[in-house]
């Protein structure tokens, strides 16, 4: 699955819920649903800063030239968060990665629901993923 159908399969999902309390209770969920970070990934290296809550985001590059992301947070709805992220780019090539903005935050109106502090946060996760990403992109051309 592409990206940009991902993002629209998580745009559908969203749109059967009117209420945003309905929606972070969704984001939620999809937090608790992520894999479990290994523990010894949690180490200064793989912290996010830029984040309120405790952020950890580690990628791996396959033999295949695909980039694999493992995430957590200590925080229910940034951990919802990079689990939406992850949803998105895991598995995707460096170079799909580094094309492909995340449009479902503004498509189902996260953007607007979410505290200067979280807005930051959730930035913060963009920008590691796509730093992540051009880091293997260099790695598979050098």
């Amino acid at each position: 699955m592409t990206i940009q159908e991902r993002q629209a399969e998580i745009v559908d999902e969203f749109s059967f819920y009117d209420e945003w309390a309905d929606k972070y209770a969704y984001i939620i969920e999809n937090g608790k649903a992520l894999a479990l970070m290994n523990e010894d990934l949690k180490v200064e290296d793989n912290k996010l800063h830029g984040c309120q809550s405790q952020v950890w985001i580690h990628a791996t590059l396959s033999n295949e030239g695909k980039v694999k992301f493992e995430a957590d947070s200590d925080a229910l709805i940034v951990k919802g968060l990079i689990a939406l992220l992850v949803q998105v780019y895991d598995e995707q090539s460096p170079e799909d990665i580094l094309n492909n903005e995340p449009t479902f935050i503004n498509d189902i109106g996260m953007q607007q629901h979410l505290s200067p502090t979280r807005s930051n946060g959730l930035l913060a996760m963009v920008k590691q993923i796509k730093f992540y990403a051009m880091a293997f992109k260099a790695k598979l051309e050098a």
